[in-house]
Formats: C-alpha cells, sequence, structure tokens
C-alpha cells in the first residue's frame, strides 16, 4: 500500500505526532509511507528520522484570513500527489482534511481517504456533514466511546473501524531497580516518605491537573504532606501559579516543563493521574505511563476508563469531583503498600492490549478492508 499521513500542527502536536509517528514507524519496512507536516514541525523532524519514510514540507492554514496562502498549499499538495500515486490519505484534523479534499479534486484517480477521530468534540454542523458526505471513506475510532460519537454523527455513513492507540512498551518499560526502589520506599519500614503522583499527559487547563491540587488542598494540612505532585509539559501562567500558592500548595508540586523524555521522570512516580474533562479521548499518556508500572487514576470523562481495571491497575473518579479525587488520595496513601502490585499488573494490562503491533496491525488490516471494499 502507498499511504500519505496528513497532519496540520505546526508545533508540537501532542498525541497526532504521536500517533502519525508510530503508525509511520511501523508501517514503513512493508508499505510505501509519507507524511506531510508543516515545515519545523515535532512531526517533520521526527518523520525525517525513520527509515523509508518519505517528508513534504507541507503547511495546512486554517482561516479566512489564509485564503491565498491556502490556496498556495492546495496547489502544493495537488501538485505532490500528481507525481507520486498514494492508495490511502490518512488525515488527522479538519484543517489537513479540508485541505486534502481540495487538492484531490481533479486527480485521475481519488486515493480513499480516512479519518481518525482523535479528541471527544462534537462531529456536528455543516462543516462535518459535508466532509462525511464528499471527502471520508473510513473514520478509525480510536476507543469506543468516540466509535459511539462517530456512530451518532453524518460520519456513520462511512466505514468505520475501532483501533486503540499504541504506545512502546519496549521503550515504556519499567526497569528492575526501578521497581525494587519504589518497593523498598513503600514499605512499612519507610513510613515518613512522601507518595510521589504524577502526569506526563501536560497542563492544559482540561487535563484536570487544578482539579487534583484543588482536591488535595481538601485534606487536612498534616494528610497534604503526604503527597508531592510532579507535572510535566509546559509551565503554567501566573495564574495557576496565584492559584496553587493559594491553595497552599507551592512547596508540594513540581513543574518539570517541556520533557524531550519523560521516561526518566515517569520512573520516580508511585502512581500516575489523567483526569480530563474535555477534548481527551484515550489518553496516550496514560498508557505510556501504564507500560512503564504505573497505577493510573483517571477521570471518567471520554475513553479514559477503558484503560483501566478499577482497583486492579488503576482508579476511576467522576470528572471534576474534588471530594472523590480527594478520597482517591486517600486510598492511595492507605493502600502504598500494593502500589507495586498494582503498578505489575498494569504493565501486564500494557502489554496484552497497549503494544504497537496491535495498533499497527489492526490499522494495517482497516486499510486492506477498506481498499478491498472500494476495488
Amino acid at each position: 500500500m502507498r499511504v500519505l499521513f496528513t497532519n496540520f500542527h505546526a508545533g508540537d502536536g501532542g498525541g497526532h505526532t504521536t500517533y502519525v509517528a508510530a503508525l509511520a514507524r511501523g508501517l514503513a519496512p512493508r508499505h510505501a509511507v509519507s507524511v506531510a507536516a508543516p515545515p519545523g514541525s515535532r512531526l517533520n523532524r521526527e518523520a525525517r528520522g525513520i527509515e523509508g519514510v518519505t517528508v513534504l514540507d507541507q503547511p495546512f492554514p486554517n482561516g479566512l484570513g489564509k485564503l491565498p496562502a491556502r490556496r498556495r498549499a492546495r496547489r502544493q499538495l495537488a501538485a505532490w500527489l500528481r507525481a507520486h500515486e498514494v492508495d490511502i490519505i490518512h488525515v488527522n484534523g479538519s484543517a489537513d482534511h479540508r485541505l486534502v479534499m481540495a487538492a484531490v479534486r481533479g486527480l485521475p484517480r481519488r486515493p480513499a481517504i480516512v479519518l481518525t477521530k482523535h479528541n471527544s468534540k462534537p462531529m456536528t454542523g455543516l462543516g462535518h456533514r459535508w466532509r462525511a458526505r464528499f471527502g471520508t471513506d473510513m473514520v478509525i475510532a480510536v476507543c469506543e466511546y468516540v466509535r459511539r460519537q462517530v456512530e451518532a454523527s453524518p460520519y456513520a455513513r462511512c466505514r468505520l473501524a475501532t483501533v486503540f492507540n499504541g504506545v512502546d512498551i519496549a521503550r515504556f518499560a519499567p526497569t528492575a531497580a526501578d521497581a525494587a526502589e519504589r518497593a523498598a520506599r513503600l514499605a512499612p519500614a519507610a513510613e515518613g516518605e512522601a507518595l510521589l503522583v504524577g502526569s506526563n499527559a501536560g497542563t492544559a487547563r482540561y487535563k484536570g491537573w487544578m482539579d487534583l491540587l484543588e482536591a488535595l488542598a481538601l485534606l487536612p494540612p498534616g494528610e497534604r504532606e503526604r503527597y508531592r505532585i510532579v507535572l510535566a509539559g509546559g509551565l503554567p501562567g501566573a495564574d495557576d501559579l496565584a492559584r496553587i500558592e493559594a491553595l497552599g500548595l507551592g512547596h508540594l508540586v513540581h513543574f518539570t516543563g517541556r520533557l524531550e523524555d519523560v521516561r526518566p521522570m515517569v520512573a520516580t512516580l508511585d502512581a500516575g493521574f489523567v483526569l480530563s474533562w474535555d477534548v481527551e479521548t484515550i489518553s496516550f499518556a496514560c498508557r505510556e505511563m501504564m507500560a512503564m508500572g504505573k497505577p493510573v487514576l483517571v477521570s471518567d470523562y471520554a475513553g479514559l476508563p477503558e484503560n483501566i481495571h478499577q482497583g486492579i491497575d488503576g482508579w476511576v473518579v467522576p470528572a471534576r469531583r474534588r471530594e472523590a479525587i480527594a478520597e482517591a488520595l486517600r486510598t492511595l496513601w492507605n493502600h502504598r503498600g500494593s502500589l507495586p502490585a498494582m503498578g505489575a499488573a498494569a504493565r501486564t494490562h500494557a502489554e496484552a492490549s497497549f503494544g504497537l503491533v496491535h495498533f499497527v496491525d489492526a490499522t494495517e488490516r482497516a486499510y486492506a478492508g477498506l481498499l478491498s471494499s472500494r476495488a
């Protein structure tokens, strides 16, 4: 198969970049894979490091004020497609989806267009109806929650596949030294040690990290000292920092900033958390932490609960319910001796369900089924 991945993010791209790079890396050994991404973007840089992947410096300008730039970008992509015939164009957002639809007009043979639904935003409105009717052959849902969304949207007319996001469980793996050190810290003899609870899901507001801090502030002062919170991602703004100080938690919270490699930070944790209340679907960050042997506390938002076996490898709490989150923190402390065993269960779960082989193979089968149906 000849596959072109597109993504509109000009910067980091978050989970979109992780998703496309993982698929490109997995499919390149057996298919002709190309990636179209804005020059300077993280996806563009990462794709250039994948053997066998062709990279196109392709902007995806968006908005009425950028009509001339959009025309130039459409002409560039259309010219590339005329010179490089592909079977599938796999789009990952509205901006690249629209540009692809414009660029394929007039081609002697239109490639199949596959859309991955990466977020929990509603799929309503004229734009979605138009793209579903005229520019989408298949939708990939990254969890069952998203599948239900798609089935209730204009895209229900399209072919539909559920392919759960996968992570590199060989790269995100606990070491024996990490496990031994953590077990020693959580042993009864280490009674005075604080629990290290953290997240590599980023510091966007909707990730719910402030909900966790406000829940921590509900605990009596003596209990709060049992926890240290670590957050990887962009540094917070002045308003957030002022709120943390007002809660009296400044000495308990550490922001790492953006990390090229989150594994050393995750390795130090006793438990992880992803408490999103918007946009989220199933969370690469949650699956990475579980692969590294960390039990994870998640909200009941969107597909996050689909990661967790409650009480076995993590916990599920109602989104934005600070009292419930505070009680979950107490549970972590009261059962801290069982956290290593829960982490081992999280790793076992990741090995069984989260690996890249499952992810890449399921995507490849979805592509093959689509092309077979078109033939």
